[in-house]
């Protein structure tokens, strides 16, 4: 509803050139922005004043052929991108669900399918397909319409979705301390299932100090970062990015890893609603769907608050999830020399044993659990912390390293205190 001829306190003041007014107003909006609306004129204490009552359309309107949004008091004009998703949700749509006229069966990798398959057989999600051609695993995907492709289909399994869509890329670069000393880089092209085997290849193979065993990134091994953080971090960049946008940029630095993907966050959920418990909201749920059958997300939303669980079992200090330059970047901080976490960002630092030994503060617990009882076992400590044995092992490790423990024998040994204080 608009009103003319009240004042800000609601208060009726009348009008005297309402009847133009009534002449005028249908006019103008009609003109402006092509649609219809109610003109009434009331009267309070013998004051005329103008009602001006619009209804919901179900399509997008537009003034003078630009689309406007408001957020609270704050109108924005939507461009781009964001536009393009507007009016693809008016339309009932998303971005991933549009048909690509220009693509058929034959733009599709039935390799990157039949990985698909093999990796999802461990979760036991997806129908059976013995015996199915690729068109119709697509169609029991939703991912097709009759023989047509649709956007998900080529970003999934597609041979080279780059000739249809910009930036279906992963970029890695090797930084030192901060973002002006980049090393050397890499970028990787390719359908999302193939991305995610890649990726984890190159981290291996070039960027990563200490390689991890991705074993398809499901278990959390020793490392400089536990892998479920990466697998999830990678899976939420490719499947809630903005394909129109920029590429995925991966940044290995000396003391953290981040990684950042285009597309703001849902109206209502902000950084912080994504470290605690959140409804699933996905970008692309044709995309999401798929990886959900594959195993290799869940739809509730847990993503980031696996990759937060991971690193607190794996002794390393809190993510930093921020929004940033129209997209989320999440960042992990690993242990660097003398024990201290993430350059001490976000991470709690363990009290100096002797005055000389930093631990962190699982650090500290393990060691303090084997001082109380030298016999403890690795899956007692990890019972008594909450944490898995891997996690254990890792510190362990580290207070090995430290000379503060030594092993004595193997299954029915004992650790041998080296440094009581």
């Amino acid at each position: 509803m608009i009103y003319i001829g009240k004042d800000d306190d609601g208060q009726v003041v009348g009008l005297t050139t309402y009847q133009k007014l009534l002449e005028d107003i249908p006019n103008k909006v009609r003109n402006s922005m092509g649609i219809i609306c109610d003109i009434n004129l009331l009267e309070e204490n013998f004051l005329k004043y103008i009602e001006i009552k619009v209804n919901p359309y179900s399509v997008p309107v537009s003034l003078r052929g630009r689309y406007y949004y408001r957020s609270g008091s704050a109108k924005m004009e939507l461009t781009g991108v964001e536009l393009n998703e507007f009016l693809l949700k008016k339309a009932g749509k998303t971005w991933d669900d549009v048909i690509e006229e220009a693509a058929d069966i034959t733009d599709i990798d039935e390799k990157s399918i039949a990985q698909f398959i093999a990796d999802s057989k461990e979760k036991g999600r997806l129908p059976d397909t013995t015996g199915l051609s690729a068109l119709q695993i697509l169609d029991k995907l939703r991912l097709v319409e009759g023989t047509k492709m649709k956007r998900a289909a080529l970003i999934l399994f597609g041979k080279d979705p780059g000739r249809f869509f910009p930036n279906i890329l992963v970029k890695i670069g090797r930084f030192g301390k901060d973002g002006s000393d980049l090393k050397f880089q890499e970028v990787i092209e390719g359908n999302l299932v193939y991305l995610l085997s890649e990726v984890q290849v190159q981290l291996n193979y070039k960027f990563l100090t200490r390689p991890v065993d991705f074993v398809g990134m499901y278990r959390i091994e020793k490392g400089e970062y536990p892998v479920a953080a990466l697998r999830e971090m990678l899976l939420n960049a490719l499947v809630h990015r903005t394909y129109m946008g920029a590429a995925i940029q991966l940044r290995v630095y000396d003391d953290k890893l981040s990684i950042w993907n285009e597309g703001a966050l849902p109206q209502g959920l902000d950084a912080a609603s994504l470290k605690i418990e959140h409804n699933s909201r996905p970008r692309n749920p044709k995309i999401a769907d798929a990886c959900f059958k594959s195993g290799y997300i869940d739809t509730w939303g847990r993503g980031t608050l696996k990759i937060i669980s991971a690193c607190a079992e794996a002794g390393l200090p809190e993510p930093e999830i921020i929004e940033k330059e129209g997209g989320v970047q999440v960042t992990i901080y690993r242990e660097t020399i003398g024990g201290q976490i993430g350059g001490q960002i976000g991470g709690q630092i363990g009290g100096q044993i002797g005055g000389q030994i930093n631990l962190t503060q699982r650090q500290d617990e393990v060691f303090k659990l084997i001082l109380a009882n030298p016999k403890i076992s690795r899956r007692e400590i990890a019972e008594k912390m909450g944490i898995n044995e891997s996690a254990i092992q890792k510190h362990l490790k580290a207070l090995t390293e430290k000379e503060m423990l030594e092993r004595i024998g193997t299954k029915k040994g004992y650790w041998k205190i080296l440094d009581k204080k």
